[in-house]
């Protein structure tokens, strides 16, 4: 069984438009990252959390995977401070129980850092967090709405990993 790690904004949840939304009404400058972290802090993330925003039928899938057998799963997401943190634990253990791990990372710290990642898949849409994971060894997917790969395997459904690696997690040609 392969461990897979899946991140959450951009791929269960789609928060990515209504956050940039919330920084251009603020006239948060998109390069300061400084500010933009600042925004998130203060954001409201019970606002996008919510089933409206489920990214491509996510819960439908990753319970698909679940069944499945073939993967250990955790969530690994970054946020801004704590009440986003515990916002997104909130939704997950009402969708998921206990069956999975959830791992929260501060925004300012590698994914990398956080877990093992040599063997491991990330499951991401950012591609910066995908070639951290790969440069360490591990295997990365980019979830993308428009299939658009960026250099890596990707997909849009998170059950689409099914069709990438067989029962073993071993990746298939």
């Amino acid at each position: 069984m392969r461990r897979l790690y899946i991140d959450f904004d951009g791929v269960v949840m789609d928060t990515i438009p209504a956050l940039y939304s919330m920084l251009e009404k603020e006239g948060v400058d998109l390069n300061d990252e400084d500010q933009k972290r600042k925004a998130f802090a203060s954001y409201d993330f019970g606002l996008i959390i919510k089933d409206k925003n489920i990214l491509n039928d996510s819960v439908n899938c990753i319970n698909k995977l679940l069944e499945s057998k073939r993967f250990e799963i955790s969530f690994l997401s970054h946020v801004n401070s704590l009440e986003e943190a515990v916002v997104k634990i909130r939704y997950l253990r009402r969708h998921f129980k206990d069956d999975i791990t959830i791992i929260i990372v501060p925004k300012w710290v590698s994914k990398t850092k956080m877990v093992h990642s040599e063997g491991a898949i990330l499951v991401d849409d950012f591609s910066g967090n995908l070639r951290e994971w790969k440069e360490a060894g591990g295997i990365a997917v980019r979830f993308s709405k428009d299939l658009e790969a960026k250099g890596y395997k990707v997909l849009n459904r998170l059950d689409a990993l099914l069709d990438m690696f067989d029962e073993n997690g071993d990746e298939i040609c």
